[in-house]
């Protein structure tokens, strides 16, 4: 079965830098206006605020693939969805129907006076061959092609950002929660710190996690990144 390439934004890991997007934007060489990725802040300034970096996800069910009049977007083999710009019209369905708000367009104004579509393409290019100039005019650098990351992951300062085959990536992850832990649980001082000896649990809270690494304790230094 073909990897399936994805994204995935630690929310713990990132500071809001923004390096993805001036990365991605340098590598690309995209029109002024158009940010193939950005970072978005929740609760900004106010206990409980994260960040995460924004892209097209490359959904295996893509909904912008779902109402494209022309049919211009297409899996590549790796699960990645890219679009041919020759066939795009500018109707604005894909930019509508994405819930990441990927597809973004060089001009404002009504149907086929937006420009054609641009997004986030993995840094796999498109329909044209690979690295040639024309790809590069139209999509960007095709890092793809040569066995390389997308530039935003690559160059991500944190390792917030993550982009890989589906399985590995979400390994990865999987390894950060387990090791950090998570939930309304991970702070406080009975997690903080060890129990006296001999002194009983009183909650759930109390001492080590089972996810956690044995004899290891929220007040010292953890054996794996998290």
């Amino acid at each position: 079965m073909a990897a399936r390439m994805k994204f995935i934004c630690d929310t713990e890991r990132c500071i809001d830098c923004n390096g993805c997007v001036t990365a991605c934007k340098n590598e690309n060489e995209t029109p002024w206006g158009v940010n193939r990725r950005r970072v978005v802040t929740i609760n900004d300034g106010v206990p409980g605020e994260h960040s995460i970096s924004v892209a097209c996800m490359h959904c295996t069910d893509a909904p912008c693939m779902a109402v494209c009049p022309v049919d211009c977007f297409y899996h590549t083999e790796d699960g990645i969805v890219l679009h041919d710009k020759d066939m795009c019209i500018g109707c604005g369905y894909c930019y509508y129907a994405c819930p990441f708000g990927a597809p973004q367009f060089p001009e404002t104004g009504a149907f086929n006076h937006r420009g054609k579509m641009d997004k986030c393409t993995f840094c796999a290019g498109g329909p044209e061959p690979d690295q040639s100039e024309a790809e590069f005019k139209k999509y960007g650098r095709n890092r793809v092609s040569e066995g390389k990351l997308p530039v935003c992951a690559e160059q991500c300062g944190t390792k917030a950002l993550l982009g890989g085959e589906a399985n590995i990536i979400a390994d990865i992850y999987r390894e950060r929660v387990e090791t950090r832990g998570y939930g309304p649980e991970l702070w406080g001082w009975n997690i903080a710190y060890r129990p006296k000896n001999g002194e009983p649990i009183r909650n759930k809270g109390d001492g080590p996690r089972e996810n956690q690494i044995q004899g290891q304790y929220q007040n010292q230094v953890r054996k794996l990144p998290t």
